[in-house]
């Protein structure tokens, strides 16, 4: 009985870990047909875990820009200093299927340096 009590737990707990791994990776809501090419000041920066993301304004609204995780960006040249409120980059992208105001980043251009994110 114990023995499968222990499966069950298991089971259930790798099925938790997918549905948590597949709503936080879920690329797929992004249009990937449409790349956005933004130059725009920074309006927010919030240099954190699970993902870095920055806000702009863009078209009359204030879209959320999802970067990568922190380790990516510093193992590839962005530390936390790079990113400034006010400061001025280029941020190619994909915006939600929905309509929300949200872009997943590929590559931003900060300072003339061309960032890949994924």
């Amino acid at each position: 009985m114990l023995k499968k009590l222990l499966l069950l737990a298991t089971a259930l707990g790798l099925l938790l870990a997918g549905a948590l791994a597949q709503a936080h990776h879920g690329w797929s809501s992004y249009d990937a047909d449409r790349t956005l090419t933004l130059e725009v000041p920074l309006q927010q920066v919030n240099y954190r875990n699970p993902h870095a993301d920055v806000s702009i304004e863009h078209e009359g609204r204030s879209w959320l820009v999802i970067l990568a995780p922190l380790s990516r960006l510093q193992a590839r040249g962005l530390p936390e200093a790079d990113l400034t409120v006010g400061k001025t980059v280029t941020i190619v992208g994909y915006p939600r299927k929905d309509g929300t105001a949200e872009i997943r980043a590929e590559r931003i251009i900060v300072d003339g340096r061309t960032i890949e994110l994924r």
